[in-house]
């Protein structure tokens, strides 16, 4: 399985028991949905292995208690410490109306309510307080904050996403 084909799940951030068991740290709004995971990839030396899951339970929130099949002491759950855990992009929950996984919207075009086409989506960084679409247009580089009420709607069908982006923001990097 190739990374570009699934999502970030979690990592394992600790060891549980003597017996191999481990805490994966979620990072997902709705950890019950991951309580009863047949398998699941796990990244070592960035090749994704798959990891049958014997029993798990969650915990604490977004904490994932797993024992797996053939990590039976605290030596073999050391080798997997700090892993990043994965799963299939088609197993991600379906979103509807303006929701979007960021991944999804990579290559749609941006339009806007008063500027109409303003480019393609390149990437959404996400790396500071607020995400941004990074957006292409020519030669130029436009970043729109991911502000839920600037989305009007997505159209999965025509790979567009409708936004409505306060006066001057789009303008700042036209002229």
């Amino acid at each position: 399985m190739r990374k570009e084909d699934c999502f970030y799940l979690g990592k394992i951030v600790k060891k549980h028991s003597f017996k191999g068991e481990v805490i994966i740290k979620l990072d997902t709004d709705e950890p019950e949905l991951y309580r009863n995971m047949e398998s699941v990839f796990v990244d070592l030396g960035g090749n994704l292995v798959p990891f049958f899951i014997e029993r798990s339970s969650l915990s604490k929130g977004t904490m994932l208690r797993v024992k797996f099949d053939d990590v039976n002491s605290e030596d073999e759950a050391d080798s997997i410490m700090k892993s990043g855990i994965y799963l299939p992009l088609d197993l991600l929950p379906k979103l509807e109306g303006t929701q979007f996984y960021f991944h999804e919207v990579i290559g749609f075009k941006v339009i806007d309510a008063n500027h109409g086409e303003v480019g393609v989506i390149v990437n959404i960084n996400d790396t500071a307080a607020q995400a941004l679409f990074e957006i292409e247009r020519g030669d130029k580089e436009i970043f729109i904050p991911l502000i839920d009420d600037f989305i009007k709607k997505v159209d999965r069908e025509k790979k567009e996403v409708h936004v409505e982006t306060p006066e001057g923001l789009i303008d700042l990097y036209l002229s």
